[in-house]
């Protein structure tokens, strides 16, 4: 049973809870009224012990009401277990406040409890029973649907936005060329000018030192590997010995150089 399941079980209980000891106080004081030869006590003890019953067996027609809701019978298939769970909602009922009522009267009033003639007696509270149980059922069964409803129209979960890729900008002349991070493939010095390499085959020029753009780009995971260049560790497809400790670094279509002078390159494009 899930947790809503479990939730909608006790508001209907307690909601049953709520009647039941209505109906009980309510009983007692008219029948204390009719017939007040019978006295407070045994009043209390017929009206307490059906409503006792009957609080604890209304589990009945509310697991009826899940298995309603869950499966969605067709009349043919939910007439027989109606038929079946109000038997034993009123077997259970009447034999139950039965026992209850023969230890009371002999506690409290020191005397026996005669039920009457099992025939007419339990026909006449079957027919109590019948209101009683479709009652319940059709709470549980309302509460269901009103639990359905409410889940349906329950907003989705938001999914949160994927995070927005890290742009760098590249002042190329008067015009500013914006580019995420990761289509950088590396950075060459051009004199007093930087080039840039992008994977779509642009190159703007921005003017700046490659030392300068070293320290903007390092945080990105770009790597020093040659005076003259920065490569995108990232996006390194291989490394080709060139000789004598060279390097060239295969960024998809382009090649870069990485000297024997950059030890830690090498090491950080092979971690």
């Amino acid at each position: 049973m899930s947790g809503a399941e479990r939730r909608l079980l006790l508001r209907g209980w307690l909601c049953g809870l709520a009647i039941v000891a209505a109906i009980t106080v309510i009983n007692i004081l008219t029948i204390i009224h009719d017939a007040p030869r019978l006295g407070p006590w045994r009043p209390a003890i017929w009206e307490v012990s059906s409503g006792l019953v009957t609080v604890l067996i209304m589990l009945l027609p509310a697991a009826v009401a899940l298995w309603t809701h869950r499966t969605r019978p067709t009349l043919a298939r939910a007439l027989p277990v109606h038929a079946v769970a109000l038997l034993a909602y009123s077997i259970l009922h009447v034999s139950g406040f039965v026992v209850l009522r023969k230890i009371a009267h002999r506690l409290i009033l020191g005397e026996g409890y005669d039920f009457g003639p099992i025939g007419p007696e339990f026909v006449y509270e079957l027919r109590k029973d019948v209101i009683a149980y479709v009652l319940a059922f059709v709470v549980f069964w309302l509460l269901a649907r009103m639990a359905r409803d409410v889940a349906a129209e329950a907003p989705a979960q938001v999914t949160a936005p994927a995070p927005s890729p890290a742009m760098f900008d590249v002042r190329d002349g008067a015009r500013l060329v914006r580019t995420p991070i990761v289509d950088i493939l590396a950075v060459r010095s051009a004199g007093n000018y930087a080039e840039f390499l992008l994977a779509d085959g642009r190159r703007p020029l921005t003017r700046s030192s490659l030392t300068a753009l070293e320290g903007e780009l390092a945080a990105h995971g770009f790597v020093r590997t040659h005076r003259s260049w920065l490569v995108n560790a990232a996006r390194v497809t291989g490394l080709r010995p060139e000789g004598s400790g060279d390097y060239a670094v295969e960024l998809g279509p382009i090649e870069a150089p990485l000297s024997r002078r950059y030890p830690e390159a090498l090491a950080a494009l092979r971690g």
